[in-house]
């Protein structure tokens, strides 16, 4: 075997291995450097079907990752809906995922019986793709319980949605957000949290005055 047929073989893994991805993002982006790969080594040994398969897929791939990129921060695309926190269906949310869940968030326990509880399903068209959980503290702090991203869409950052593009803790009095204690790789750095203890912060801008232009 030389290092062409290599190269191919190398190609064609990993084809397969984006097939495996759990994450749309990632395999999109595995499997375009895989056609990459396959039209040089397809051009190489003369095996233009090969070359035209690739190019095609190539083209499907570089099409949707352009559509999911340019709408990982649209706020048309991503909407943040409350719901009650006996949801039933919230209640089956977090059943189905409750694995992933204790995974990320190894100390989460949830008593929707508690006061103060609010609940927030980040959903793109029909589909749930993010769960924020969240109680009252004293001095107008809102302390989340639950961050949760589904697999499919943990390249993207939809609690942003939640955080700093809606007024969902601003209308109800609170100046300051807490993340999660103990989450596991969390992404907070990139919304403009700031670290403090084992946790971190958001301070809220203040609501406007009525009124006020």
């Amino acid at each position: 075997m030389n290092w062409l047929d290599l190269i191919g073989w190398a190609g064609s893994a990993l084809l397969v291995w984006s097939l495996l991805q759990s994450r749309i993002l990632r395999l999109r982006a595995l499997n375009l450097v895989g056609c990459l790969v396959l039209i040089g080594y397809n051009f190489a040994i003369g095996v233009w079907p090969g070359v035209g398969l690739n190019v095609v897929l190539a083209v499907i791939n570089i099409w949707y990752l352009r559509g999911m990129l340019a709408t990982r921060h649209d706020e048309q695309t991503y909407q943040v809906v409350q719901v009650g926190v006996d949801d039933q269906f919230l209640a089956h949310t977090l059943q189905v995922h409750a694995v992933d869940i204790a995974q990320f968030n190894p100390g989460f326990r949830w008593d929707p019986d508690a006061p103060q509880r609010s609940a927030f399903l980040v959903v793109r068209a029909d589909e749930v793709v993010g769960v924020v959980l969240s109680h009252a503290e004293a001095d107008g702090v809102a302390q989340i319980d639950l961050d949760y991203v589904t697999r499919r869409f943990r390249d993207f950052t939809p609690g942003e949605f939640v955080y700093r593009r809606s007024s969902l803790f601003t209308d109800r009095g609170f100046h300051r957000v807490v993340s999660p204690p103990g989450m596991v790789a969390p992404y907070y750095h990139r919304l403009g949290f700031r670290p403090e203890g084992g946790s971190y912060v958001l301070d809220l801008p203040a609501p406007p005055l009525a009124g006020s232009s």
